[in-house]
């Protein structure tokens, strides 16, 4: 028997070093409530080996298990690195391992952002990450797979979790300034542990073109299911 779905319920899975979980509270109205969840630990360095763990089918069923009893509108998976390492056949795998356990529909960082460009009709798109160059240039791949233009690629190498979680307004900053060509129509900062969403109103007049970051376009994919749920 099926779970009623409650449109005002998001449930996240999240990588247990997430350490940005009130980005996503600062991104939904009051009326709606998340569902946090952890995967669990992967003692591998930081890099593709490290997002393909994050991203294994059965902890990402087994964690979307405690979610679907309490009929999340939409499940969000907190993780850019393991939604696209594996450009969108990996993407897809994401969103069937979550929704095999009863979750009726899934988004991901790298599917939602997509999405996004194609509702703002984007197609060229700087990137800054702060990964190393081989899993930064995974998600350029994937968005050349999706039709779409990476025209830079910025990359921090950072090599550790906490590196990524303690970047500075500057840090961030400089990164989305040089990710912003001339030819750019838009800029993505991706990972779901950068902090950026309290920056985005700053980049954007800085910037004067649409900046996008992980958490944002995560939940913003989320909401616009949830309100079409409630439409329903």
């Amino acid at each position: 028997m099926g779970t009623t779905r409650f449109p005002k319920r998001i449930g996240v899975i999240v990588p247990f070093d997430m350490a940005l979980d009130r980005e996503y509270w600062e991104l939904v109205p009051d009326d709606v409530s998340l569902h946090v969840t952890r995967l669990p630990i992967v003692d591998l360095p930081y890099g593709p080996a490290h997002a393909r763990r994050v991203a294994d089918p059965d902890d990402l069923a087994a964690a979307a298990r405690t979610l679907e009893r309490i009929g999340p509108a939409v499940v969000a998976f907190g993780c850019t690195s393991a939604s696209f390492v594996d450009g969108l056949a990996g993407e897809a795998a994401v969103r069937a391992a979550i929704e095999s356990a009863g979750i009726a529909e899934a988004v991901t960082p790298s599917g939602a952002l997509v999405e996004e460009l194609g509702r703002l009709g984007v197609r060229r798109v700087g990137l800054g990450t702060p990964y190393e160059e081989p899993l930064g240039r995974a998600l350029a791949d994937l968005l050349s797979e999706a039709g779409l233009e990476p025209v830079s690629l910025v990359n921090l190498a950072y090599t550790d979790e906490e590196e990524v979680v303690a970047a500075s307004d500057d840090v961030v900053i400089d990164l989305a300034d040089r990710a912003r060509t001339p030819d750019a129509d838009a800029v993505f900062l991706a990972c779901t542990n950068l902090p950026t969403v309290h920056l985005l109103p700053r980049l954007r007049e800085r910037l004067g073109i649409p900046v996008l970051t992980a958490n944002q376009v995560l939940i913003e994919a989320a909401l616009r299911r949830t309100a079409a749920l409630e439409r329903a």
